[in-house]
């Protein structure tokens, strides 16, 4: 539920966000509230950072994938969580303290997170499809 706040802030900050709301097509009150939960969220989680359209965010490691595309990796691996870890390390050249944040954020963020991996994996299947599709059409 929104309520009401009242914060003072500096005619710059508040032209700078005025004119970025506008370009992202967002009211300022909406990239303000992106920004309060996004910030909070990268200093929980350092190493996290968020990507994509306003309408279509996601955390993502600074230098590396999307937090869902760790936690989707991680979920194919077999082993205790420290021998996932330690194999997506190896395969991918990002430091296990840095999946082991990809995993605390999604742990508090596990719907978020899931419904990623499960809107990844139907476009997959989709695609999949689709080509079986186009092969029996020239078969």
């Amino acid at each position: 539920m929104a309520r009401s706040t009242s914060f003072r802030i500096s005619d710059a900050a508040r032209s700078r966000l005025s004119s970025r709301a506008a370009h992202e097509g967002v009211t300022a009150t909406a990239l303000l509230d992106q920004l309060i939960v996004e910030g909070i969220d990268q200093l929980d989680y350092p190493g996290v950072i968020f990507r994509g359209p306003a309408h279509d965010r996601r955390a993502a490691l600074a230098a590396g994938p999307d937090v869902w595309e760790i936690i989707a990796r991680l979920q194919e691996l077999a082993g205790t969580e420290e021998q996932r870890i330690t194999l997506l390390s190896e395969e991918s050249d990002v430091h296990p303290r840095l999946i082991r944040i990809a995993l605390d954020y999604a742990a508090e963020h596990a719907d978020e997170i899931s419904e990623r991996i499960g809107r990844n994996r139907a476009m997959a299947e989709r695609s999949h499809e689709t080509a079986q599709q186009r092969q029996a059409l020239l078969a």
